[in-house]
């Protein structure tokens, strides 16, 4: 029997080498056994497919609309990133009325359907993403190693993480190790001044996927500042090679590591996330100490990120829909 086609949508392909494109490529693999899957930036008329999954409510509009009108019968599902759910479908018309359009809405994470009028949360299924766990290390207890990843963009707010550092004394043995490419100037000079000033602190730049995973693995704590999200990859590649968490407290990263979860601090709130990797710090290599027990609650939330459970998550919303 012929398999199904499906076309996958995304504004980012490989060269952006961002959360999207991560998104995209692993659904196209884990869907490659029961649907025959291409992806692509848009969807225009008189390309094939039997059921479209488009990322990104706003910046794939164009091809919800045109799907829609070709073959309104055939499934349509649309994946809502952070920009989304937490700004674009409260004010951008392309962005509601892809919502209005589509017959099934995903959510990455589980405060996501909070965040859609309640007259859509009855088409919103949550996927968790997944990713492959790797071995946790042992790690010195001389010093704290934290890393942040995200490009240096608005809403990964690294100001946060600016100030942090400046608060810091360069004796008080926290490391930070900062990766992501400036896409927004003005935060790469804030990154390049802050180099400069503040010896614990190095900005890498952007590093390839593997150069990044391994980093997150050899770190203590990975940090994670964001005003804004749908549900951070990195947060389950830290849980997946145990490495803990310091978050801030939003709804895109309580939907990932829970309501109970440790290791919270409250948004653009640097003096609190000082705070934080000051008691990670002083409980290094203790049974009962910060750090080991933000790990045992990343250890307990790690199952969620298994590819098997987001594998059959996406067949069966699929397999609602024919």
């Amino acid at each position: 029997m012929k398999k199904p086609s499906l076309c996958i949508v995304t504004p980012a392909l490989a060269d952006a080498n961002n959360g999207n494109w991560q998104t995209a490529r692993r659904w196209a693999r884990l869907l490659s056994g029961h649907y025959r899957v291409r992806m692509a930036r848009a969807w225009s008329v008189g390309d094939e497919g039997d059921m479209l999954l488009a990322l990104h409510a706003r910046r794939s509009a164009p091809s919800v609309a045109a799907w829609a009108s070709a073959h309104p019968d055939r499934p349509l599902v649309l994946a809502l990133t952070g920009t989304d759910l937490y700004r674009d479908i409260a004010t951008d018309a392309s962005a509601q009325r892809s919502l209005a359009l589509a017959h099934r809405l995903i959510a990455l994470q589980a405060q996501g359907p909070l965040a859609l009028p309640e007259a859509l949360r009855h088409k919103c299924r949550v996927v968790f993403q997944s990713g492959t766990r790797r071995q946790t290390l042992a790690k010195t207890t001389t010093h704290l190693r934290a890393v942040m990843v995200g490009h240096l963009r608005d809403e990964k707010w690294p100001q946060t993480l600016f100030e942090a550092a400046h608060l810091l004394r360069a004796d008080e043995g926290i490391h930070i190790d900062h990766i992501g490419a400036a896409l927004d100037p003005a935060l790469g000079e804030a990154a390049q001044a802050t180099a400069r000033d503040c010896p614990h602190y190095r900005w890498l730049g952007g590093l390839p996927h593997a150069a990044t995973r391994a980093r997150i693995q050899r770190a203590h704590v990975l940090v994670h500042t964001s005003r804004m999200e749908g549900g951070a990859h990195v947060l389950l590649e830290a849980v997946l090679c145990g490495t803990p968490v310091l978050a801030s407290r939003i709804d895109g990263n309580v939907g990932m590591l829970g309501t109970g979860y440790g290791g919270y601090f409250p948004p653009g709130d640097a003096a609190a996330l000082v705070q934080a990797l000051r008691a990670c710090r002083a409980g290094l290599g203790e049974p009962a100490g910060t750090l080991a027990t933000l790990q045992a609650q990343c250890v307990a939330r790690a199952p969620l990120f298994d590819p098997r459970t987001e594998q059959a998550a996406l067949l069966a919303l699929l397999q609602e829909l024919r």
